[in-house]
């Protein structure tokens, strides 16, 4: 079996730990009835209260339609509310409801403990030196996805759209 180049490597081991996070986090916020996609919505509705439902979608490179269902449960259980933006009739946008403020506390201490979880045995060196990094490889994503958005890969042949006419 031939040996995989660390840079493949590194980008299998990014995917599976956010895989397994996810699964984690998920099975985590089960034991207060919901699900890691709420939990992120409502940690993202807390730091940005007042943003539109298509930035939330956006900022978390989720379909609208996938969102509205995840926003529909939280509006039904009385987690978060939509109010019509004031200058757009078309959008929403979200704010917290009262009983979303205990439900964040529960989930602020379960994220730190399931973080010690996470991150036992490395140091705060460690931690932090990992944290710069990967704000580097973000940034070079962001700027690669940037610089080629609406072009083919290169290495890609062109696929005609229709053959038959």
């Amino acid at each position: 079996m031939p040996k995989i180049p660390i840079e493949r490597e590194f980008a299998f081991q990014i995917m599976d730990v956010a895989r397994l996070l996810k699964t984690y986090a998920d099975q985590r916020a089960r034991q207060f009835g919901i699900s890691k996609a709420q939990w992120t919505v409502l940690v993202r509705i807390d730091r940005l209260e007042g943003l539109k439902q298509s930035e939330l979608a956006e900022m978390l490179d989720l379909q609208p339609i996938s969102l509205t269902r995840v926003l529909d449960r939280l509006a039904e259980n009385g987690l978060i509310e939509r109010r019509p933006d004031p200058n757009d009739r078309r959008a929403n946008r979200l704010y917290l409801m009262p009983a979303a403020r205990p439900m964040l506390d529960h989930l602020s201490i379960l994220a730190t403990d399931m973080m010690k979880t996470v991150l036992e045995g490395l140091d705060a060196t460690t931690i932090d030196r990992t944290l710069h990094d990967l704000g580097l490889v973000k940034d070079n994503l962001r700027s690669a996805i940037a610089r080629h958005v609406g072009q083919a890969p290169s290495n890609q042949p062109q696929v005609q759209k229709d053959l038959a006419s």
